[in-house]
C-alpha cells in the first residue's frame, strides 16, 4: 500500500466512489448555479416573446436592480430582519435558554427544550397557520388575550411581527449549539470566578465567552445565512402591505414568479449570493483569527 493511495483502492475505484457524489452536486447545485448566472444575462421572461427568444442583455438586469428603489428597500428590510431576529434575537434568546437550563434538574431541561424544539421541527406552513391564527384582526388570539379586538398585527406591525416569528422558530438551533458549547466550559472555572467575587456578567465576559467563541461565530453564520434566504415569511405577509415586509427572497419570488421577469429575478439571486458570500467571508476570517490565538 502506498502513502499516495492509503486506502488501497486504487485511483479507479476511488473515482468509482466518489463519481455519483459528483455527479448529484453538477446536477442539483452547479447547473443551476450557471443557468441562473446565465438568465440573469438576458431579459427571460415566463411568457410572451421573451419566453420564446430571450436576448442576451449583458449586465442591465444588475444595474437596474441597483437602481431601483424596491430593491434597495428590500435589502434594508432583509438586514433589519437578519439583524432583528437572528443576530439579536435567536442568538440571544438561544444563549439566554441555554444558560438558564445548564444546571437545572433533568425534568425540566428536557421538557423546556422539547417545547423549544417543536417550534423548529414543525413545518413552515403549520408554523405561518398557527401565527396567523395568533395575530389574525378578527378572532386572533393574541386580540382576545390583550383586549384589543380589530388590531391588525400583519398590517400594522408587518416587519415587526414576522421577525418575532423568526424568533419562535428558530431559537432551538442556537439553544442547542450554545447548551453543547457550555458543557465544554469547566464547571470549576465558573466556581472559582464566583468565589473570587466576580458577577454573572463578568463571568460570562472573562470565563465562558473566550471559551465559546468559535461556537458563537458558528452560529451567527449560519443563523445569519440561514435567515438572510428564510422564504417563511410570505405565508405571514407576503411581502406587504406594501412592500413593507418585502425581505429579497420574497422580493425575488414576486419579481421572477409572480411578475414572471426570469432574467431580473435571477440577477438579482446572483446579488444575493454575492452578499451571502460576503457574510461568510466576514464570519470565516474572524473565525480563523480565533485560532491564531494560543489559548493557554
Amino acid at each position: 500500500m502506498s502513502q499516495a493511495d492509503p486506502s488501497g483502492l486504487g485511483r479507479a475505484r476511488a473515482v468509482g466512489f466518489v463519481l455519483p457524489g459528483l455527479v448529484l452536486i453538477g446536477i442539483f447545485l452547479i447547473f443551476p448555479a450557471l443557468w441562473t448566472i446565465y438568465l440573469g444575462l438576458t431579459d427571460y421572461r415566463l411568457t410572451g416573446l421573451a419566453a420564446a427568444n430571450p436576448q442576451v442583455v449583458g449586465l442591465d438586469n444588475y444595474t437596474t436592480a441597483l437602481g431601483d428603489d424596491r430593491f434597495r428597500n428590500s435589502l434594508w428590510l432583509t438586514v433589519q430582519y437578519v439583524l432583528g431576529s437572528a443576530v439579536v434575537g435567536q442568538a440571544a434568546l438561544g444563549f439566554a435558554i441555554a444558560w438558564m437550563l445548564r444546571n437545572r434538574p433533568g425534568p425540566v431541561k428536557r421538557v423546556t427544550e422539547g417545547l423549544v424544539l417543536l417550534a423548529w421541527i414543525l413545518p413552515s406552513s403549520v408554523v405561518a397557520f398557527l401565527w396567523i391564527a395568533l395575530l389574525d384582526r378578527d378572532e386572533g388570539t393574541l386580540n382576545a388575550l390583550l383586549h384589543t379586538p380589530g388590531f391588525a398585527w400583519l398590517l400594522d406591525y408587518p416587519m415587526s411581527s414576522i421577525i418575532v416569528f423568526n424568533i419562535w422558530r428558530g431559537t432551538a438551533f442556537s439553544m442547542m449549539l450554545y447548551g453543547a458549547a457550555l458543557e465544554n466550559v469547566p464547571p470549576s472555572h465558573l466556581e472559582t470566578a464566583r468565589l473570587a467575587g466576580a458577577s454573572t456578567f463578568q463571568q460570562l465576559r472573562d470565563v465562558v465567552f473566550p471559551r465559546i467563541k468559535g461556537h458563537v461565530l458558528t452560529n451567527l453564520l449560519l443563523i445569519s445565512l440561514w435567515t438572510f434566504n428564510d422564504f417563511t415569511s410570505f405565508q405571514l405577509t407576503a411581502g406587504g402591505p406594501e412592500g413593507r415586509s418585502e425581505i429579497l427572497p420574497v422580493y425575488i419570488y414576486n419579481v421572477a414568479l409572480s411578475g414572471g421577469q426570469l432574467g431580473f429575478g435571477a440577477a438579482i439571486s446572483f446579488l444575493v449570493l454575492l452578499i451571502n458570500l460576503v457574510f461568510a467571508f466576514i464570519y470565516l476570517r474572524l473565525l480563523r483569527g480565533r485560532r491564531k490565538v494560543v489559548v493557554p
